[in-house]
Formats: structure tokens, C-alpha cells, sequence
């Protein structure tokens, strides 16, 4: 089994929240009072389907094959104004970077971004009043109470956006993985053709002073990505919660280095112009081949205003500067 197998960005799940419990339509009686005034309680709220974010997860896969979810229903009013019991709430924990989305709608309902953090995304019905609330001056006994309101039925979408500092941008073969194993604890798994990263791999990058930053390897971009086309949509979504970007052309590039920088950049923009704000650095891989003379001469292809080094993973030269460019990147 892959690596990389476990990793679930995307669930669909029916959450079905509790009825609220029957509000009581009781009269007060005790060995005093044979005909006394109303007393019922309210009835119990039903359970809500809460979401809960926690740090410790990185991916869905817990909830892949829980297709529904079902929260208790609250409880009757009882005599003597006693509310009914709450109905037991349905707690999903996710990881940080998860978003609900209505999944008839597709229409965004929140977000999770901090630890321990909970919101409601399904409320359970609320309880019925029991009938002292419907007491008055021309009805001192009413003999009704509310019913409780239905819970609802709904399906959503979880998907995880990665929450990264660095995320590495190009296209397969740009020495991405390589990187990630190099300068992390990360084992991605490596081979020479596209799309061998299938799910984005996340790795801890030490610094200086005992200080690290968090790098995402995402998937290959190829041309037409922004379209759907390959893997596409599925890995760009987690480029929009990096705060930085890691450009990676390689030296033995059959383009220019501006060319393919270009290429990166317009299927970006294409996808969603946001991302264009971003912080961006650029490294050109594989440049252990390169002598001083080419080297100068591709420093006259690299696009204008953005940082740059070369690097190599494997001969790990100029990495240390990376690293540098990179965290310079992140605390502006």
C-alpha cells in the first residue's frame, strides 16, 4: 500500500441532527390540590452534529467510511417544570484547514482554522414549551404543549485544504519530493515520471535557533491543471492555504526558466487570482550539473523581481540559502 493511500482531502457524509422532545401538557396534582395550575416542562433540545478541529490530524481518513451520522433526540418535558434531557450531540473532530461545504449547494457553511475550535454544522430541533407558557389571564389551564421541531437531514462535504508555511509549485520531474526528503523529516515516495506524488506529502523543515516552518510538496501541475485536466482542481485548493510559494524549475528544463515560471504562474492565475498575491521564491533545481559560465547565463533568463537560488537536493548545495530566502519569505 502507498504511502501516500491514507491521505483523504474530501468526504461526503448524511448528518442528521436529533428532534427536539415533546414540550408537557401536565397539571399540577399532590395530596393538596386535585385540580392545580399547569406544570409541564419544556421538552429537551436535540443533538447537534458538531464539528472540532484538532491539530493532531492531518487527514479525513477517519470519517471515509462513515456515511451517516446520527445525533440522539432530546427528551420530553416532564411534571413539575422539569425540561427533558438534551439530546446527545455528534462530535466530528477534523484537521486544521477543514472546510464544510452543503453538498447540494456546494455552497461554503464555515471553516475550521484553530485547534479545538467547534461549530454546529448540523443543529439538532429545538424542544417544545411545556404548556405553563401558554398559561394566561383568560386560560389559566391550558391542557397543550408544544411538540418538539424536527431535526435535519443533510449532506455535507468535509475538504481538507492543507495549512502549510512553503508550498512547492511544478511541474512533475521538478525535484519536489527530492527536496521535501532532503530538508525534512518527510519520506515521500520518489520516482522518475509524472504525477508520482498522488496526495501532497507535508514535511517539517528545521531552521536556525530551533525555529521550523512547514513545507507542502502538492502534486505535479501540468498544463491544463486550472482546467480540471489531470489531477488538477483536487491539488490547487491546497496551494490557497500556503502562505508562501516555492517555485521549482529544473536546470535541465527543455524551456526557458522564465517560460516555465510563466507557464506555473498562469495556471495559478487561471485557477484563482488570489493566489497571485501571495509571496513567491524561486528555485532552479538539478544545478549541480551546471559550471560558473552557464550558470550566468541562465541568471539573464530568471523573470525579474523575484528571489531565486540554485539548488541541489541530492548534492544539497545552496540549500542552507533556500532556507533562508524561504523564512525571510514567511515573516514579512
Amino acid at each position: 500500500m502507498a504511502q501516500g493511500s491514507n491521505f483523504v482531502d474530501y468526504v461526503k457524509i448524511c448528518c442528521r441532527s436529533g428532534h427536539g422532545g415533546a414540550g408537557s401538557a401536565h397539571l399540577h396534582r399532590d395530596k393538596h390540590t386535585a385540580m392545580g395550575g399547569p406544570d409541564g416542562g419544556d421538552g429537551g433540545r436535540g443533538g447537534h452534529v458538531i464539528i472540532k478541529g484538532n491539530a493532531q490530524l492531518w487527514t479525513l481518513l477517519h470519517l471515509k467510511y462513515r456515511k451517516h451520522v446520527i445525533a440522539g433526540d432530546g427528551e420530553p418535558g416532564g411534571s413539575a417544570r422539569c425540561t427533558g434531557k438534551t439530546g446527545r450531540d455528534e462530535i466530528l473532530e477534523v484537521p486544521l484547514g477543514t472546510i464544510a461545504k452543503d453538498a447540494e449547494t456546494g455552497e461554503v457553511v464555515f471553516e475550521i482554522t484553530q485547534d479545538g475550535e467547534t461549530k454546529v454544522l448540523t443543529p439538532g430541533g429545538r424542544g417544545g414549551l411545556g404548556n405553563e407558557h401558554f398559561k394566561s389571564a383568560t386560560q389559566q389551564t391550558p391542557r397543550f404543549a408544544q411538540p418538539g421541531e424536527p431535526g435535519q437531514e443533510i449532506w455535507n462535504i468535509l475538504e481538507l485544504k492543507l495549512l502549510a508555511d512553503v508550498g512547492l509549485v511544478g511541474f512533475p520531474n521538478a525535484g519536489k519530493s527530492t527536496l521535501l526528503s532532503v530538508v525534512s523529516a518527510a519520506k515521500p515516495e520518489i520516482a522518475d515520471y509524472a504525477f508520482t506524488t498522488i496526495v501532497p506529502n507535508l514535511g517539517i523543515v528545521s531552521y536556525r535557533d530551533n525555529k521550523s516552518f512547514v513545507m507542502a510538496d502538492i502534486p505535479g501541475i501540468i498544463e491544463g491543471a486550472s482546467k480540471g485536466k489531470g489531477l488538477g482542481f483536487r491539488f490547487l485548493r491546497h496551494i490557497e492555504r500556503n502562505s508562501v510559494l516555492l517555485f521549482m524549475v529544473p536546470a535541465d528544463t527543455t524551456r526557458t526558466i522564465a517560460e516555465e515560471y510563466n507557464i506555473l504562474l498562469n495556471e495559478l492565475e487561471e485557477y484563482n487570482p488570489e493566489l497571485m498575491h501571495k509571496p513567491r521564491v524561486l528555485a532552479i533545481t538539478k544545478s549541480d550539473m551546471l559550471d560558473e559560465e552557464l550558470m550566468n547565463e541562465m541568471k539573464q533568463e530568471v523573470p525579474k523581481g523575484i528571489p531565486f537560488v540554485f539548488i541541489s537536493s541530492v548534492a544539497q548545495k545552496n540549500l542552507n540559502e533556500l532556507k533562508d530566502l524561504l523564512w525571510r519569505a514567511i515573516n514579512k
